[in-house]
């Protein structure tokens, strides 16, 4: 019997038989039959019936191997479907995008044009932390009755922003500090963005999008002349060791028209494209934050609906950029959590602990108290800003969102800069290739979009805030300095600050830099890593393929060991890397990866000293 993964092929190779479409949905039952769609094309690929459904599945026929048969993975050739746009992710900036271009060619009448999405998460927003603050400009653009009591499929999850807070903290009080103008939040929103990114989701297949969760474009196609072709989806099926087991699948290839990147923050797809058409030849160096967050359900007598609170200071040295917040959403929700510079000196510091370090102070500790933490995430955060924006347009395709890197740092926002990135891209996309059937697409209009667009304005007013923390005043020389662009320059300064290098040349040997001891959690307001990597829903299956990869574990630990002291062991917010004590290595310990706590938050690849010697590769991952 065929699996639902199989259906998509099942469909193209028995075609010609003219076999009804619901005798061919009856070899997959566990497809809901209500969801199909046939639509035939009316360009030279007509002669193809596509299906679309929700939440699809597809892979290629399984291929049996027998024990003594030797396995060679390029021997077996991928099966291939062409499409007119396929966009790898489905957050925020690739669901706008998909929505965008249903939306133009619908109203051309060309309810044809294939736009496909590829999203590594088992569920579209399944990927997506929860408790954010959105401001609605782009969604007000895409969707405008989002919200409309008469519209039947609106966002029903929206908490109207309410007071702001912002609080300068000492280790046991707080002092008032008066919110800058990028934080004032009036018309803004709290959702839970993992179900705003579902939602999204929704509203692209009622359009016709084929949305695509549960694998993940592992793989970049070209054309003979160097512009990209498309992508592959990850092969599955395959053993810890590389070998194929019963349940082995090939990986299929997507042939599109052009490919929409909107991977996230440093995707590994992206910094091959990157590499290979030097998009960063005329920027700087991307910098990074990692955010560490955690959603509770709190008391309903601490509960202040809409309330938003942002920190600075404690517990982060005066040396480390960084900040916290909360806010209060939904039915007596909180999301709480802290964003660390991951350029910070110190090795011996652990963006973990500081963390829960930050919950202990009575700002946070007086409304978490007699609540229950349901979930906890860790992310990179793209805070290079306006001189770290790369070239978005390549032979063939187009970066958005953070594969780009339109986050606000200041304003501490980024999902409507990425939601208008895709947008702008869905509309050059569209022009494009509207004028030709042949040749490689180039988005010339997408990149003078961008730069003519409201993206541009906002991160260009805030670039110098961000590099303004280098100083030799540090922290307060940034928060000085800061409050002068929030107030008085509005970014009309004729000089642009450079970043100061790159977050893994920051770090400094440990025995430079004071020792950090973070105290024993105490299971109430504080957690072991564990049990907070337990709260992701990340689940890896034991024998998979290990998408961490290190030439060699000796060698590294040989050279990283004795500087930094087990620098990955504090950096990583899972728990990933660690050094155990073993008299018979020469430096006295082993360096091990327990890749199964693996949440990828992508800071190993941006953070690890020796850059030459980790890969993050991608993988297939159920959330």
């Amino acid at each position: 019997m065929a699996s639902t993964r199989s259906l998509s092929m099942i469909v193209q190779r028995n075609l010609l038989k003219q076999r009804p479409i619901l005798q061919l949905a009856a070899q997959c039952p566990r497809l809901p039959r209500r969801s199909f769609q046939t639509t035939a094309r009316s360009r030279p690929r007509a002669g193809r019936i596509r299906v679309t459904y929700r939440r699809s599945e597809f892979s290629t026929s399984a291929h049996r191997f027998k024990a003594e048969e030797k396995f060679d993975l390029n021997s077996i050739e991928r099966e291939s479907d062409e499409v007119d746009v396929c966009i790898v992710g489905g957050g925020p900036a690739g669901l706008s995008a998909a929505i965008r271009l249903k939306q133009l060619a619908n109203e051309a009448g060309n309810e044809d044009f294939r736009v496909l999405v590829l999203e590594k998460a088992g569920e579209i927003g399944a990927h997506i932390l929860s408790g954010a603050v959105i401001q609605p400009t782009a969604i007000n653009e895409l969707i405008p009755d989002w919200l409309a009591e008469d519209n039947a499929s609106r966002f029903q999850h929206a908490t109207p922003a309410g007071s702001d807070k912002m609080r300068y903290l000492t280790k046991s009080s707080s002092v008032w500090l008066p919110p800058p103008p990028q934080m004032n939040n009036h018309g803004n929103y709290i959702v839970s963005l993992n179900q705003f990114t579902a939602w999204l989701g929704e509203r692209a297949e009622e359009l016709g999008v084929e949305i695509y969760p549960g694998f993940a474009a592992s793989e970049l196609l070209y054309k003979s002349d160097g512009s990209l072709k498309g992508v592959a989806t990850n092969d599955l099926g395959l053993s810890r060791e590389g070998k194929p087991k019963d349940s082995f699948e090939r990986g299929m290839e997507f042939h599109a028209r052009l490919t929409i990147l909107g991977e996230g923050c440093h995707g590994s797809l992206t910094k091959q494209i990157m590499k290979k058409f030097d998009l960063r030849k005329d920027c700087q160096p991307q910098t990074y934050g990692l955010g560490i967050k955690e959603v509770w359900e709190v008391d309903p007598d601490k509960f202040k609906k809409g309330e938003i609170t942002h920190s600075m200071g404690y517990p982060l040295p005066a040396d480390t950029y960084g900040g916290g917040w909360m806010y209060h959403f939904g039915d007596n929700m909180v999301s709480i959590g802290l964003v660390v510079g991951l350029d910070y000196p110190n090795p011996w510091m652990s963006p973990y602990g500081e963390f829960q370090k930050m919950k202990q102070h009575p700002l946070y500790k007086s409304v978490l108290e007699g609540g229950k933490c349901i979930s906890y995430g860790a992310r990179a955060l793209n805070e290079g800003g306006f001189q770290s924006i790369p070239k978005v347009a390549f032979p063939g395709g187009a970066l958005i969102g953070d594969s780009a890197g339109f986050l606000n740092v200041p304003k501490i926002k980024g999902t409507h800069t990425a939601m208008k990135s895709g947008m702008l891209a869905a509309e050059a996309a569209w022009t494009a290739l509207s004028e030709t059937d042949t040749g490689t697409v180039f988005l010339y209009d997408y990149e003078e979009a961008l730069r003519k667009s409201t993206i541009w304005k906002e991160l260009k007013e805030v670039r110098n805030m961000r590099p303004s923390f280098h100083s030799p005043l540090k922290l307060y020389g940034g928060v000085m300095y800061s409050g002068l662009e929030a107030f008085i320059f509005k970014g009309k300064v004729p000089w642009t600050l450079k970043h100061a290098g790159t977050d893994y040349g920051a770090t400094k040997p440990a025995d430079e830099c004071n020792k950090i001891e973070y105290p024993k959690p105490d299971g109430k307001i504080t957690f072991d890593i564990l049990t907070s990597v337990s709260r992701t829903g990340t689940n890896h299956a034991e024998d998979q393929p290990v998408h961490l990869q290190l030439k060699d574990w000796d060698k590294h630990a040989e050279s990283s060991y004795p500087k930094y002291k087990g620098v990955e062991n504090r950096f990583c917010p899972a728990g990933v890397y660690e050094y155990v004590e073993d008299e018979a290595k020469e430096i006295g310990v082993r360096f091990q990866i327990n890749s199964q706590n693996c949440i990828h938050c992508k800071t190993c690849d941006i953070k690890v000293p020796d850059q030459g010697m980790l890969s993050n590769s991608p993988t297939h991952v159920d959330y």
